[in-house]
């Protein structure tokens, strides 16, 4: 027989139902009475809302055992990697929101569904931190929204070298739309950002009247053509398919295009007119 696990607090209980049976993203009120009935467990408000249903069942239960190891039967069933086959991203949505609640009684969920003793926390920030994911550490950075827009559903997959190739799609698609101008890579980057001959770019992020301002201009110019050989043409180099991208680099790529981003909207096309669209 496992080891009972302290019963947890009202409101632990109630947060990670909240969580499961969440709106959009929770078990479906199908799925959670198969569930409760799989694992043996009492059903007290069948027709009430998902979350005020899901609740009551965690409290009646935990109330007769004393003990809080079904409710953690319950997250591991419900966890179970091969339910999220087709949305592997909806696994990484779950696991992150019952991480931060769970960090306070010290559990959390795996990256195989289990649960597993973690930090504990003791205060809301501690809890963050330590469920916090790159898609948290994003929104705590206030990144762009255009960086979440494009590569939100590979963020969550953990497909990360795909996620740095959609977020740095990003930036080309908004020079050709800013610019426009056609085409793709280095030259597209040439055709919206350069000098060129006239000392004139289709896009201008600064006023361009001092040599540190025009050198500010190339610079961006170069920085996003180097975005672009590391992650934006893999196709033409199957091998880097198969690079492993850190969580670390994930980040440090996706605040780059951050950056990008915020440069272009204060740009200003070469009819005199602002490329800033209100992106944040």
């Amino acid at each position: 027989m496992a080891k009972p696990n302290p019963p947890w607090s009202y409101g632990i209980l109630k947060s990670v139902a909240a969580v499961l049976a969440e709106t959009e993203n929770g078990l479906t009120g199908g799925e959670i009475g198969d569930l409760l009935a799989r694992l043996n467990m009492s059903d007290p408000l069948p027709n009430a809302t998902k979350r005020d249903r899901l609740t009551e069942a965690f409290v009646a239960r935990q109330n007769r055992d004393q003990n809080s190891n079904r409710i953690i039967t319950f997250i591991v069933a419900a966890m179970e990697p091969v339910r999220y086959r087709d949305r592997p991203e909806l696994f990484t949505l779950r696991q992150d929101s019952l991480n931060e609640h769970m960090a306070f009684v010290g559990l959390r969920v795996n990256d195989k569904g289990q649960v597993a003793r973690g930090a504990r926390a003791q205060t809301l920030d501690e809890a963050t931190r330590i469920a916090t994911s790159i898609r948290d550490e994003l929104q705590r950075r206030n990144a762009h929204p255009e960086v979440l827009r494009y590569c939100s559903i590979e963020v969550l997959k953990k497909a990360h070298f795909h996620a740095c190739l959609e977020a740095t799609k990003s930036i080309f698609d908004r020079l050709r739309a800013d610019a426009g101008a056609q085409g793709d890579g280095a030259a597209l980057v040439d055709a919206a950002l350069a000098l060129g001959k006239t000392g004139v770019p289709a896009l201008a992020i600064n006023s361009l009247g001092t040599q540190t301002e025009r050198d500010e201009q190339t610079g961006l110019a170069n920085l996003i053509k180097g975005l672009g050989g590391l992650y934006r043409n893999p196709t033409a180099h199957d091998p880097r398919l198969k690079r492993s991208v850190s969580d670390y680099e994930l980040l440090e790529v996706l605040t780059m295009v951050s950056m990008v981003h915020r440069r272009l909207d204060g740009a200003r096309s070469a009819c005199g007119g602002s490329s800033d669209r209100g992106r944040g």
